[in-house]
């Protein structure tokens, strides 16, 4: 497995594939595994676009971290599941 570089600057942090990030941090499109449950989240361009409402907001006492998989927010489930087991993250999906 290869690192990538993720860049980060005072607006907006790149998140590499392959990386764990918490779920309040996402603000790219990509497919996402979520390591609490091994779903797929599919995040579209849509999803966090700067001044648009959030699709989703999750509310809890404990951080909930995914991990990037694609920059493809519609990649293939098939796809999907490999590259998940790449970085030995669980599948449910």
């Amino acid at each position: 497995m290869t690192t990538t570089a993720c860049q980060t600057t005072q607006d907006k942090s790149n998140c590499c594939v392959g990386t764990k990030v918490p779920f309040d941090n996402l603000n790219e499109p990509g497919a996402y595994i979520c390591n609490w449950t091994g779903h797929l989240l599919r995040v579209p361009e849509d999803g966090v676009t700067p001044g648009r409402s959030p699709l989703i907001n999750i509310v809890g006492n404990e951080t909930l971290w995914v991990t990037k998989i694609s920059d493809n927010p519609y990649i293939t489930l098939t796809k999907a599941r490999i590259l998940a087991s790449n970085f030995d993250v669980n599948v449910s999906f």
